[in-house]
């Protein structure tokens, strides 16, 4: 019997005996590809409510002879011609002039042509950006234009310019986007934990007065430049404060609130913040969860804007002095804090495209975390990735459960409204249903998410019977992610939609892999690089590997060309060409030196792309970037017996987050202890169990050590008891040698 017409018996699908059949001839006689094959049954049979068993079982039926070395991963959703054709790209492919290339190689095909369009915007920058900005409405923003879209500086990376000559604040440009529908259209819909479907809007007027206020407020207090920070859950109040921030020419410093003390007190204190922003508390579940404390437990920690959590009342709990209440705050505008009287300069505040906005973190693999300037240009990355591939349109409502810590946090912000769309955001957790009620009440067309939510979801089935139609795409990054789980997310909404992966970092403001909707979508891979990004693999023996849809596979550490729009050219108090540049070889296309950026890379046939994750010391664990050292450091200070601890993370079975594994070694009285206790161990209780009950406690202190001092949401898989810490000559660690150890113990189990 024929692979699909096996499946269909097997399940019963009576009523679609005659699709199936003739699909099987189809795909038999070689009339008909097998993604079109799938693309068919997805639009006519498959439903979320049928078993994702049947889903998988189809499948793999469809694409049984389908050759992997040859064409790469196979599909699991193909775009159709009415998706392609309405896309933002499409559209801008239609008028884009280019340049000689573009005109004499384009076939009027948007997917055929996908692949040059990113090939232009990487080797002709000024003519590509132009049109870009053309087409965004950015230029209607800017108090004075550039010059160019780019200086280069040949050899150097860093002293690259873009925007050279521009004027502008990035903040009222995303306020005053000519992509906005009407000034009473909803920028912002939002609702709060346990009423999911009350939905409660910010029109775009509103939420432009209200930011305007607290512009006029911050200018009253501070000056331009000075660093202010954000360490609070992202609520209509935080992206208030954050536009209020940069239209009054100060500089947004992010802390995500879920970090320990010590972890909110080194951030503020390597930004040189002046203030910060917070809550009292975070409410969660009915439970009120001290924040402020946490950011003002350190003696060091400067004034404080504390915003109650429940909405215009008083803050909960007593504050220090020299601290001031939201509400006292808005009083600093004058005119009642409905104006700008108190404002002591022009609002909103103009300056140079390289001045700073933003300064995120990003851990290093020293254990003191990077300060990373965002400038006023970095959001524009923000914006073009969301216009080019997620396909953010005007009107388009976009939920992101994120945080302003992490840059997906202001990524939200600028690629929403920058497009002229609405920001989705939900007070509560995302692991639940009520969640999923809230996408679907407010309508949600751009969902992004990291993979540990997909696999809750998946895990919990909360999410069954939901009416998710008006999803265009959903959106992932932050983690590798399991090919199965995407399959099984694809799938909630009937006809399925594409998960587009979206892998960059805080350095780059963007992404530089991603998918799109001009191109097939196969689980947890990359379908191109994206708009401006040049990209380079490293193989072992020093060779290079150039991107190209028809290469051969490889694997290697992927390298970056610069420049590229939204990529770092300073850090705080570090040598930012050391950190990127020093020790790598030059691009043997261009001559240029190449970025380093840490992540390895498969390239695939078909010119697809999987993440394999890092090269350097640092892992990733539920979409937080970590180093090993951190992690190593606060084990060591407080867990009693440790002597060397290593931290390491490994891919979950079947692909996933990073799984944290911590190798111990213990001091020698902790040792000759628990050999004892060993020993004496009675008749009924083994060695062996008296062993593993003291694995189990040191996996338990690790735990608590972990969750009390870098942030609760890491969790500590497994502990490994080892005699010594494998070293180089030099005295490293070698994390790499633990991992393969770790991954083939796993194996054996």
């Amino acid at each position: 019997m024929p692979p699909l017409s096996a499946v269909a018996a097997k399940w019963g699908l009576k009523e679609h005996v005659q699709l199936i059949q003739e699909l099987d001839r189809q795909l038999q006689g070689q009339q008909l590809d097998a993604s079109q094959a799938w693309a068919q049954l997805c639009s006519e049979l498959l439903v979320p409510e049928q078993p994702f068993e049947l889903h998988q079982q189809l499948y793999a039926a469809v694409y049984a002879s389908w050759d992997v070395s040859a064409r790469g991963p196979a599909p699991v959703w193909v775009p159709d011609q009415q998706t392609v054709q309405q896309s933002n790209t499409a559209r801008f492919m239609q008028h884009f002039q280019g340049d000689l290339r573009w005109e004499a190689q384009r076939t009027g095909d948007p997917s055929r042509d996908w692949p040059l369009l990113q090939q232009v915007s990487c080797g002709n920058p000024n003519v590509f950006w132009a049109a870009v900005a053309k087409e965004l409405g950015l230029q209607q923003g800017l108090a004075a234009p550039p010059s160019c879209m780019l200086q280069e500086q040949h050899d150097q990376p860093d002293k690259a310019s873009w925007l050279p000559g521009a004027r502008l604040n990035i903040a009222a440009c995303a306020l005053h986007s000519p992509r906005a529908p009407s000034p009473s259209s909803p920028a912002i819909t939002w609702a709060d934990e346990g009423a999911p479907t009350q939905l409660q809007h910010v029109s775009w007027a509103e939420l432009r007065q209200r930011c305007m206020q607290v512009a006029a407020c911050v200018a009253a207090k501070y000056q331009p430049g000075d660093a202010l920070a954000i360490a609070m859950p992202l609520t209509v109040e935080a992206a208030v404060i954050y536009f209020g921030i940069v239209l009054a020419g100060c500089v947004v410093v992010s802390i995500a609130d879920s970090f320990a003390a010590s972890e909110v007190a080194v951030r503020l204190r390597i930004a040189g913040a002046v203030a910060v922003f917070t809550q009292d508390v975070v409410l969660r579940g009915g439970k009120a969860l001290p924040l402020y404390s946490r950011v003002t437990g350190d003696p060091a920690a400067p004034p404080a804007v504390v915003v109650p959590a429940a909405g215009a009342g008083q803050a909960r709990l007593p504050l220090r002095q020299g601290d001031m209440p939201w509400r006292d705050f808005l009083r600093l505008a004058g005119q009642g804090g409905s104006g700008t009287g108190g404002s002591v300069r022009a609002l909103p505040h103009v300056v140079a495209a390289s001045a700073y906005s933003n300064i995120l973190f990003s851990s290093g693999t020293t254990g003191e975390p990077k300060a990373i300037p965002w400038t006023h240009t970095t959001p524009l990355r923000c914006a073009v990735d969301g216009w080019s591939l997620q396909d953010i349109q005007p009107g388009n409502v976009v939920a992101w459960p994120t945080n302003l810590g992490w840059m997906m946090g202001p990524w939200l912000l600028y690629a929403s409204l920058l497009n002229g769309a609405t920001i989705a955001l939900y007070q509560g957790s995302p692991l639940g249903r009520d969640f999923g009620e809230f996408v679907a009440a407010a309508r949600v067309n751009i969902l992004g998410l990291v993979p540990s939510i997909a696999k809750a979801w998946r895990s919990s089935g909360c999410m069954a019977h939901l009416d998710w139609s008006a999803l265009k795409c959903f959106s992932s990054t932050g983690e590798a992610s399991s090919p199965e789980d995407y399959h099984w997310l694809a799938s909630r909404v009937q006809g399925y939609r594409p998960v587009i992966e979206y892998c960059g970092g805080t350095e780059i403001g963007g992404g530089f892999l991603a998918g799109c909707l001009l191109q097939p979508q196969a689980p947890s891979t990359f379908s191109t690089p994206t708009l401006g990004a040049s990209l380079v693999l490293l193989s072992e023996d020093g060779s290079q590997h150039h991107h190209s849809s028809s290469a051969a596979a490889v694997t290697g550490e992927l390298a970056l060309v610069p420049p590229m729009l939204g990529m770092s050219q300073q850090l705080l108090h570090k040598d930012h060409t050391a950190t990127y540049y020093a020790g790598m070889p030059a691009c043997q296309l261009s001559g240029k030196p190449l970025r380093r950026h840490g992540d390895e890379v498969a390239r695939l046939a078909g010119g697809y792309y999987r993440a394999l994750g890092r090269v350097d010391d640092t892992m990733n664990l539920g979409g937080i970037k970590v180093s090993s050292v951190e992690l190593e450091r606060v084990v060591l200070a407080n867990v009693p017996g440790a002597a060397e601890a290593a931290a390491i993370g490994i891919p979950a079975p079947g692909g996933g987050p990073e799984l944290l594994h911590m190798f111990l070694v213990l001091n020698p009285t902790t040792t000759a202890a628990a050999a004892a206790t060993s020993s004496s161990s009675s008749s009924s209780r083994s060695a062996v169990e008296a062993a593993a009950d003291a694995v189990k406690q040191l996996q338990q202190a690790c735990q608590a050590a972990v969750r009390a001092h870098l942030n609760p949401l890491f969790k500590v898989e497994r502990v490994l008891l080892v005699p010594s810490l494998p070293r180089t000559a030099s005295n490293k660690v070698m994390r790499r040698v633990l991992r393969s150890q770790a991954m083939q113990q796993r194996a054996k189990l």
